[in-house]
């Protein structure tokens, strides 16, 4: 009678599969008795281990091990229905904290993701849709010398959105997006793709330049990932145990 197969599934955020392929190179040359199966897309990949091994349980425990000392906290779950935006709601509800978010390019997708958990509303404070310059400077305080001096899709701008954001809706923490979705890049030169996220933790802020590749609606969708992907990054940094 043959073994039957054993699996069991790791998620990482933050990375594109070539990337993690690359980083498990060796491993997937030198294990003939596991198959790994890598698949994502846009900052979110599964790496799924399986073997019908008669020791394949004690085996992909130990390459589980290895992925972790490797990947670290970019990986966010083992659990084959556990969701980012879950991890990041449970975060939360750890730490007793609230979230809100200041979305430009992205029109309210973050926030989406975020209240699709059930039970967010818990830790979800409040969001803001802040598409125009004006909205920026009305519902979360951005600097008009800002929006004027740097632009709207500055690292300036979506620092000042995050702070913000955090402060309107009194919420512990804030993610902020700005960016070139498409099909236009920015008046001054900047390309379509250039996507600046800001995340602010108890006053902390942090912000990340990103330059993406795709048509509108990949670059909408990555910067949502990667914003969740700061999210929780940021979180972790300021994790009371």
């Amino acid at each position: 009678m043959e073994n039957e197969a054993y699996s069991k599934i790791v998620k990482l955020c933050g990375m594109e599969v070539a990337e993690v392929r690359e980083q498990l190179s060796d491993l997937l040359i030198a294990q003939d008795k596991v198959q790994f199966d890598i698949n994502g897309a846009f900052g979110e990949v599964v790496i799924r281990l399986s073997s019908e091994d008669e020791n394949a349980r004690e085996k992909i425990k130990s390459l589980i091990r290895e992925l972790k000392v490797r990947f670290g906290s970019s990986i966010f779950t083992t659990k084959k229905n556990i969701s980012l935006e879950q991890t990041i709601v449970d975060l939360l509800k750890e730490q007793k904290m609230t979230v809100s978010t200041v979305e430009s390019c992205t029109g309210g997708l973050i926030s989406a993701r975020l209240t699709d958990v059930p039970g967010a509303s818990e830790v979800f404070s409040q969001g803001f849709v802040t598409y125009s310059d004006r909205a920026k400077r009305k519902m979360v305080g951005v600097k008009k010398s800002t929006l004027k001096k740097y632009t709207a899709v500055s690292e300036q701008a979506a620092k000042e959105m995050a702070k913000g954001g955090a402060f309107m809706a009194e919420a512990d923490a804030c993610v902020s997006v700005t960016g070139y979705a498409g099909p236009d890049g920015g008046e001054n030169g900047d390309p379509v793709g250039l996507v600046y996220i800001g995340c602010c933790v108890h006053d902390k802020v942090y912000v990340e330049e990103y330059h993406f590749v795709g048509d509108r609606a990949s670059v909408r969708r990555q910067a949502v990932i990667h914003a969740l992907t700061l999210l929780r990054k940021s979180i972790l940094e300021n994790y009371e145990i």
